[in-house]
């Protein structure tokens, strides 16, 4: 089991996890059971020798209506300031290739870290596919984005990505 003794946030949870990946193929999703672990049958068969990344994408958000208009706002906003060409761009059901991982370096510590890695893979010339997923009502916890100080670090955040992966062109 990995563990930090003390909370990182979401990026570095993800971080850790990759970097402790083994197999050739890394599937992740949240543990809030807002998707079925067993539609990851779904990516699998998407699986072709040309892809690197098979995407989720939610089919209807299972969400209260501010979340989803909220939602769908911050995808697209973050469509346009990115250049990404993902329909659900922070659909967190996702199966990559480990050694996207052996070219793309990922930094955020924060919820921000989705469209740090899609940008990146994106721009490193990894190829994608999406499969659409069903989205269920949270079961576990809470979302813990939606409050403004929250709101506001993640504004934060993406400035300083777009700062340095659209206008510098860092990878």
């Amino acid at each position: 089991m990995i563990h930090h003794p003390q909370n990182r946030g979401y990026g570095a949870a993800l971080r850790t996890g990759f970097a402790s990946a083994r197999k050739e193929w890394i599937f992740y999703t949240d543990g809030d059971a807002q998707y079925n672990p067993l539609e990851l049958t779904l990516l699998v068969e998407a699986l072709r020798d040309d892809v690197d990344v098979v995407n989720g994408w939610k089919i209807s958000r299972n969400d209260p209506f501010i979340r989803i208009l909220l939602g769908g706002i911050y995808n697209l906003g973050v469509k346009l300031m990115f250049g990404l060409r993902l329909k659900d761009v922070d659909c967190d059901y996702r199966l990559m290739r480990r050694s996207i991982f052996f070219t793309v370096e990922l930094e955020s510590n924060t919820g921000s870290i989705c469209v740090e890695m899609i940008k990146k893979i994106q721009d490193a010339g990894f190829r994608f596919a999406e499969v659409p997923v069903s989205h269920y009502h949270r079961q576990y916890g809470h979302s813990q984005f939606f409050n403004w100080r929250r709101l506001l670090r993640t504004a934060r955040h993406l400035l300083i990505l777009w700062w340095k992966l659209v206008l510098k062109k860092q990878r």
